[in-house]
């Protein structure tokens, strides 16, 4: 079972590859508000398809370089 994460484009200027950052909601443990993180990855975009403000979801993937480990799985909307 590989992880499937949804995010946003906000980098596409590397060759093959993009960043995607990642949101996530939990509550804190002890207060119980609802708190908000982000993360970015670099996923591999093979034909250089994304742009930025796409909305992606990448899955994890062999290493395919020092820092990228995902690749985009599908684009599920087009930035406007």
């Amino acid at each position: 079972m590989r992880k499937v994460r949804v995010g946003r484009v906000v980098s596409n200027r590397m060759d093959k590859t993009v960043v995607v950052r990642v949101e996530r909601t939990f509550r804190h443990p002890l207060y119980g508000k609802v708190i908000k993180r982000a993360k970015r990855f670099k996923a591999h975009d093979p034909k250089n398809e994304c742009q930025i403000g796409d909305r992606v979801e990448i899955v994890e993937a062999r290493p395919l370089s020092k820092d990228k480990r995902w690749r985009v799985a599908k684009i599920l909307e087009k930035a406007k």
